[in-house]
């Protein structure tokens, strides 16, 4: 166990020798990190989380030791050693030669908080350059760290599949806390997926030395823009978490760029890394790491949320802080690996424009509306009313035939320039639905319908709401709704892998959960 006394002496100025004006101590759930003056010293906790053991002192000793070794690759200036702290005379003692040792520390130089990258960031002073050289110094760093042998064998494909076992059972039972039951299955039944159909890259990635004795925790709080680019705080307690693929480095940065508000900068920094390392793989891989990374932050705080010893608001806010990490590996597992076409259909009323609306940001997908689309064609504001009878004015055939050829035609573009589409229109006529199929087969993204229905009773109160809404697009009403039923062709040409029919009429999040489980893994459950 920590030595009782140990907090409180080293929380004193007076315990240094070089006698700082004062001290802050900064908890983790692994540490504490005791500011002092120009001067930090880390001591480890008496903690066991079964991925990392300092329950002995021993044990804390030979991880200072690494701690030292594996920080002096990337940050030589700030590490300076390992000391110990002695008791003597009922007292402890730092720097002295005799009494017993109770615990060790590693001593550290203060880096300046004003040119830590993450206060840089928030404060606009971080150019895409900077976001460039980074990436250069992760790649040289890599290019001449160790790889092969044990290296290779820990950090190979079994590795990759038991880092993420072991983050579902560490995480179940904050289910219902931090994260939701179906974004955990989901994130589960995603990853467990993408190990299989990526088995051979992985296994190639091996081959080719791309799995490297890494940093293993490169977020923002760990680079300091000083004199050059200083990278600390690396994992020293646990080689599988270390030994790695640099694809897993670089989407880690890249995750807290996007957690952070930057995700421009991600992009960046993924992009030129690949540049520097001659890597393009890395991109096929990334998405996947980052929904890693993204759980394995919102597990750790998740256990500072448990932790004693924190104060009770700090519990709670990192219970907040879990939740939205969660909630960022949940979108990376839906983001699929390419682009896809999702068509929108159903009656007027059944809630396809929400839940387009909804699901957009999870597939990356840009929303073509047909309602404002046929506005724009002719010039109308998308909140200009026009109560025209059922397949007449502006919803002619005519017009309605010219809308879905400018909408496939916007849906194409937007699909050669990479972006997914979710085109949001009632897609009446089988004809139509066809049409956008084929488009989609040519352009070489996937395909899927999601049938929006509902009880009558529930669209009509919709369509009631809807009319005096003054900023929605949408002119359809109750008096048209029997005519377009009576017109809507079923929707009977695909398959269960290309269609699914989605009851809106519960919570949003219920028929976001369902339609993301579809498009992604083909779950009918």
């Amino acid at each position: 166990m920590t030595h009782p006394g140990l907090v409180e002496a080293m929380a004193d100025p007076r315990f240094y020798p070089h006698r700082p004006d004062r001290v802050e101590l900064v908890q983790t759930h692994i540490s504490y990190i005791f500011i002092a003056g120009d001067l930090v010293f880390k001591v480890k906790k008496a903690v066991d989380f079964e991925f990392l053991d300092f329950t002995t002192l021993e044990k804390r000793r030979n991880y200072c030791r690494e701690e030292l070794r594996l920080n002096r690759r990337l940050a030589p200036e700030a590490y300076l050693e390992v000391v110990a702290v002695r008791e003597d005379g009922g007292r402890l003692f730092l720097g002295m030669d005799t009494g017993d040792v109770v615990e060790y520390a590693v001593k550290m130089v203060r880096l300046p908080r004003e040119r830590m990258l993450k206060k840089l960031l928030a404060e606009g002073r971080v150019t895409s350059l900077v976001m460039d050289a980074v990436a250069k110094k992760i790649a040289d760093f890599h290019a001449t760290a160790e790889t092969g042998g044990k290296i290779d064998e820990i950090g190979g494909v079994d590795t990759v599949r038991r880092n993420h076992e072991e983050n579902f059972e560490q995480t179940r039972k904050y289910i219902g806390r931090t994260i939701r039951k179906d974004r955990y299955d989901f994130i589960e039944a995603y990853v467990l997926r993408f190990i299989e159909s990526q088995k051979e890259l992985l296994h190639k990635r091996v081959r080719d030395h791309r799995i490297r004795d890494c940093h293993g925790d490169l977020h923002l709080e760990h680079i300091c823009l000083t004199d050059g680019i200083v990278v600390f705080d690396c994992i020293e307690f646990n080689e599988r978490f270390r030994y790695e693929d640099v694809a897993a480095e670089v989407a880690f940065l890249a995750m807290d760029l996007d957690f952070n508000g930057y995700p421009d900068f991600g992009d960046r920094f993924a992009e030129s890394y690949c540049r520097y390392a001659c890597d393009p793989e890395v991109k096929v891989l990334l998405n996947f790491y980052k929904c890693y990374y993204a759980y394995v932050r919102g597990k750790v705080t998740s256990f500072r949320s448990d932790d004693e010893a924190v104060a009770a608001g700090e519990r709670w806010e990192a219970g907040q802080t879990a939740s939205r990490y969660f909630d960022l590996a949940y979108r990376y597992a839906a983001r699929p690996e390419k682009p896809v076409v999702v068509v929108m259909t159903g009656l007027m009323g059944t809630g396809k424009s929400v839940l387009a609306g909804n699901l957009a940001p999870l597939l990356g997908a840009e929303v073509i509306r047909t309602d404002v689309l046929r506005k724009d064609l002719l010039e109308i504001e998308p909140t200009e009313r026009r109560y025209e009878a059922f397949g007449q004015g502006i919803y002619s055939e005519e017009l309605t035939e010219k809308t879905y050829e400018k909408a496939i035609e916007d849906a194409r573009r937007n699909l050669r320039e990479g972006r997914s589409v979710i085109v949001d229109a009632s897609f009446r006529r089988r004809h139509d639905r066809m049409r956008v199929r084929a488009m989609s087969l040519e352009e070489g993204a996937d395909f899927f319908v999601l049938e929006c229905v509902c009880p009558e009773e529930v669209i009509k109160k919709r369509l009631d709401v809807r009319i005096n809404d003054r900023e929605e697009p949408s002119d359809g009403r109750w008096e048209l709704f029997a005519e377009q039923k009576r017109l809507f062709e079923p929707v009977e040409e695909y398959t269960a892998k290309e269609h699914a029919v989605i009851d809106t009429s519960g919570p949003t999040e219920v028929s976001m959960s369902t339609a993301i489980r579809r498009i992604r893994l083909g779950d009918e459950s």
